[in-house]
């Protein structure tokens, strides 16, 4: 399956692939927030068949485990979850969202 939602999650301490991290993706309807898919990062940090092939525009969000991924590892953190929120505009585009993880920081970009 091809999912228009990737996400790519790199350890900024170890600079290495943040393997094994369960990541949700949600979308905004008029209820709120519903579940439309779960995965874990693979060897490379990535996970590539998060979602459905088709998502209508709208607001989604990816919510990375990062508690029980630091926790695994012996490492404290003071994010024990992490939320991206993000605008998806076009239906037949593919949206990027890398995540750059430390225990007391971390960054994100609209990738490609």
């Amino acid at each position: 399956m091809t999912s228009r939602i990737t996400t790519h999650v790199l350890d900024a301490v170890t600079g290495r692939p943040a393997r094994g991290l369960a990541v949700n993706l949600e979308h905004r309807g008029d209820d709120g927030w519903a579940l439309l898919a779960t995965g874990e990062t693979d060897a490379d940090g990535r996970v590539a068949d998060l979602g459905p092939a088709a998502l209508p525009v709208g607001r989604y969000r990816l919510d990375f485990d990062t508690g029980t991924w630091f926790e695994a590892s012996g490492r404290p953190t003071f994010y024990p979850e992490v939320q991206i929120t993000f605008e998806l505009a076009d239906e037949a585009a593919h949206c990027h969202v890398p995540l750059l993880l430390s225990p007391f920081s971390y960054s994100t970009y609209r990738g490609s």
